[in-house]
């Protein structure tokens, strides 16, 4: 049985992991036969949004507590992530990627990654073990792999001259399809950045699993 690590960045899509992402990657890894173990970092979130009227609220969140309710309890902290336990990374989007896992929410291309999670994501890479990243996501792998690795955000201009900005190949995507770089064994799909309907994210984060899964 394949064995995949989930890195979750919280609970929810405007401060932590995209739950119909999140949700969607197990399932479809359940359903090809691998298992998974879920992995966030243990601190407090970059903010806490209120999810009916989208302002931020001035309370303290922790991301792994929060990103526990996705894993139904069943998670561990970043840095007991053991590369060697496990066949490949996945990654579901959500503005947490962009406030927990990174700070690319207030720094755009100038973005540097949470020290664990870029420690995690080169550890796969380093190991030539694939990753999938979905969503938001993918604005991580410029920061992992070398420059010119390819990736995709969809179609949003601003994000992709980001991704490009900070040395990566940013290739248009529709929201039911992949990028795949083959060289460095990673896989982007738009999902939520594009879809309009929890349908088009499926079929998007079906195929990355699939092909992670063959990777």
């Amino acid at each position: 049985m394949k064995k995949v690590a989930i890195i979750l960045s919280g609970c929810g899509v405007y401060d932590g992991s995209e739950i119909h992402e999140a949700v969607l990657c197990m399932l479809h890894l359940a359903r090809q036969g691998a298992s998974y173990q879920c992995f966030a970092p243990d601190k407090a979130q970059g903010q806490v949004i209120n999810h009916i009227t989208g302002e931020e609220e001035q309370i303290s969140r922790n991301v792994l507590v929060e990103a526990a309710r996705i894993a139904r309890g069943d998670i561990k902290p970043l840095t007991e992530l053991n590369t060697a336990d496990f066949d490949a990374l996945l990654l579901p989007g959500g503005f947490g990627v962009a406030k927990n896992l990174s700070d690319f929410a207030a720094q755009g291309a100038d973005a540097q990654l949470d020290a664990h999670v870029l420690a995690a994501c080169k550890a796969f890479a380093a190991a030539r073990k694939p990753a999938g990243y979905c969503c938001i996501a993918p604005i991580l792998i410029p920061r992992v792999y070398p420059a010119g690795v390819k990736g995709t955000i969809g179609t949003e201009t601003g994000v992709a001259e980001a991704f490009t900005a900070m040395g990566g190949e940013h290739i248009g995507c529709v929201v039911t399809d992949v990028v795949e770089d083959s060289r460095y064994q990673v896989i982007s799909t738009p999902a939520y950045m594009l879809a309009k309907t929890i349908t088009e994210a499926d079929t998007g984060i079906g195929k990355l699993v699939k092909r992670l899964l063959e990777m």
